[in-house]
């Protein structure tokens, strides 16, 4: 039962993904005073099945110089880090319940590095290694904070369970750390390479990044990838700050506005400059959260002394 409904997540992970690409084309199309895609299918909505009909069947290039096996590998290792993921999915039956999910969340995002790198460094391109050199700095500057934001909330419910969440939040850990809700906001945007902090894919110097040089299966595997690390911090988000109450149809809700909501960024504010990007995490996220940690660590000591 714990692989039928594994694949069953991962398979309406998938069709979200589809969505959430139609979602974003659509919201910018209104923010750029357009209509977006509303040709094919009633009102767009089968734009993206035609999108990966169309991706899946173009030739597959690659360049003469790269390093082949690695080239070809590094998409499908990074789609299968963000399938990975969701194995975190805290469902009460059916699946299998990590005790330990902060760790092995923090496992695979550090792994996650290896992928962009390796594509970069393999597709034997200068631009494509200079965007896998970004991409791996500002990831790995902003797990340092984002690291440290989430164990302040792992403190209020004595475990690394995600699951827990929904036990002990009786009222949403964000109304209790709002700038820290914000940081945590902010290091998700760097963490998926989304806007303003997309450097890695700086397409007025860059082109496109450290993926310059796949096409076809290989860029939608990484496409891919991308898409479902966004909807899983969407996720993350709407368990350890909104509630947590995965049981209920306002959970999902509240998931698709934090998607919206990520989207809605891309569309209005422009890219950093890349030391301004650095010194955010180091100078301003990384002290704050510290703080925090400190602040909330001696508050509940004191409670426990209390009783």
């Amino acid at each position: 039962m714990f692989v039928i409904s594994y694949l069953v997540t991962l398979v309406f992970i998938l069709i979200s993904v589809g969505f959430v690409t139609l979602l974003e084309r659509k919201v910018l199309g209104y923010i750029q005073l357009r209509k977006g895609p509303n040709s094919v299918g009633f009102m767009g909505l089968l734009q993206p099945f035609s999108d990966g009909i169309k991706l899946f069947f173009k030739e597959q290039t690659y360049p003469y110089m790269s390093n082949f096996l690695i080239y070809y590998l590094c998409p499908v290792f990074m789609l299968f880090l963000s399938f990975l993921l969701w194995v975190l999915f805290p469902q009460v039956i059916n699946v299998y319940n990590f005790d330990y999910g902060f760790l092995f969340f923090m496992c695979c995002t550090g792994m996650g590095v290896y992928g962009v790198m390796l594509s970069g460094w393999s597709s034997n391109s200068k631009y494509a290694l200079l965007g896998g050199l970004r991409a791996v700095a500002q990831t790995i500057s902003y797990e340092v904070s984002m690291t440290l934001i989430m164990l302040c909330y792992f403190l209020f419910i004595f475990s690394y369970n995600f699951l827990d969440f929904m036990i002990y939040q009786f009222f949403w850990f964000l109304l209790f750390s709002i700038p820290l809700f914000f940081c945590w906001l902010s290091s998700c945007l760097a963490e998926t390479n989304r806007s303003p902090f997309d450097f890695a894919e700086g397409e007025s110097e860059l082109v496109s990044g450290f993926n310059v040089e796949y096409s076809g299966a290989g860029f939608s595997f990484i496409f891919l990838s991308e898409y479902m690390n966004i909807i899983f911090m969407s996720f993350l988000t709407v368990v350890i700050f909104l509630g947590g109450d995965f049981v209920s149809f306002f959970f999902y809700i509240k998931v698709v506005l934090v998607i919206f909501w990520f989207i809605w960024v891309r569309g209005t504010l422009p890219r950093f400059r890349y030391d301004k990007l650095m010194y955010l995490t180091w100078s301003v996220f990384l002290p704050m959260s510290l703080n925090y940690y400190l602040f909330f660590s001696m508050f509940l000591l004191f409670m426990m002394m209390d009783y």
